[in-house]
């Protein structure tokens, strides 16, 4: 794509102007392409000097994570090589459920704004322009449905690591899917997929992740955070980006080499629901124990008072005393 090339070109050359006959003569296109293709970046936000004489020096670069802002960062080898990039999106999981039977494995779709967000339960969640990572990753693995939701758990550690190597601050798990800073929710993890009995289809794993949120909706106070509001400082959201998509490549390999018993003592390091007591609830009852455990599969053991020890493998887990959202 020219305008890419272009931008390309001038992010190697920041420190100089570079000519619009030297981009003609570069790329083989005429000087209307190039002034075209220039506008498209200053309207993208690129703040590009035209200087008579002396052509063009990029001053500045918007807050964007497309592809060629979140390139350089990028070490995978298929997660996120596909990689669309929409600035405003009704909800990242559900256009990747739509594209996914014709998509490559490791598809991802990220958004600058989503206005129809969601998270488990059906949730309405808060996706605001150019303040958050809404990200999906489609996925065609050789697993059986109950190994697919195991991911779930792979893409938490991935989002830990990547928090505390890019905003280095320190995170922890709400089993099985929800980023928690000072008992407060950073980041949710959605997971959905399509298969049958024995097969999976594909699966899609979207990430929400509150970056340089400041403010959040009444309901929301008390029980929703975000990095900056964490961390004190507005967070370049391109590193962090590229890293989620690393970080969880590394991991993913690793689940399909060695099963979930391979990351399952990182998941027990960065739980948050180990050793607390929690409200159980599944198809509407509740049952108070303590948890005590996450085994090989990723199930969450829990020892109930009255001496009962159980394997939660689905279900809404609320650790009281402990994470304020719930």
């Amino acid at each position: 794509m020219l305008k890419n090339d272009i931008l390309s070109i001038l992010k190697a050359n920041k420190d100089k102007h570079i000519s619009g006959q030297e981009l003609c003569e570069m790329l083989n296109v005429s000087r209307t392409a190039v002034w075209k293709c220039i506008n498209e970046l200053k309207s993208d936000g690129y703040i590009i000097e035209s200087k008579h004489k002396s052509g063009y020096l990029l001053m500045e670069e918007p807050d964007i994570i497309d592809y060629m802002e979140i390139s350089p960062y990028l070490k995978t080898e298929f997660i996120g090589r596909n990689y669309l990039h929409f600035e405003s999106i009704s909800s990242t999981n559900d256009y990747a459920k739509e594209i996914a039977p014709r998509a490559t494995d490791g598809t991802a779709i990220v958004a600058e704004e989503q206005t129809s967000g969601r998270g488990r339960m059906g949730r309405h969640w808060v996706s605001n322009k150019g303040q958050g990572i809404w990200l999906s990753m489609i996925l065609k693995p050789n697993l059986s449905p109950n190994e697919a939701v195991k991911l779930t758990q792979v893409a938490a550690v991935a989002v830990v690591d990547s928090i505390k190597e890019i905003a280095d601050i320190r995170s922890g798990i709400k089993w099985p899917n929800d980023i928690v800073i000072n008992s407060k929710k950073v980041c949710g993890i959605l997971t959905e997929m399509n298969g049958e009995i024995d097969r999976v289809n594909f699966i899609v794993i979207g990430i929400g992740i509150n970056v340089n949120v400041q403010n959040f909706p009444e309901d929301l106070c008390g029980k929703a955070t975000s990095l900056s509001i964490e961390t004190g400082k507005i967070l370049d959201r391109k590193p962090l980006t590229a890293s989620i998509l690393n970080n969880f490549e590394k991991y993913y390999r690793i689940f399909l080499i060695n099963g979930f018993s391979s990351i399952r003592n990182l998941c027990k390091e960065y739980s948050l629901t180990l050793n607390k007591d929690v409200k159980v609830i599944i198809n509407n009852n509740e049952c108070i124990g303590r948890a005590v455990d996450i085994d090989d599969d990723g199930n969450l053991i829990v020892v109930f008072k009255n001496g009962e020890k159980k394997t939660i493998a689905s279900g809404d887990v609320s650790v009281r005393g402990l994470l304020g959202y719930v």
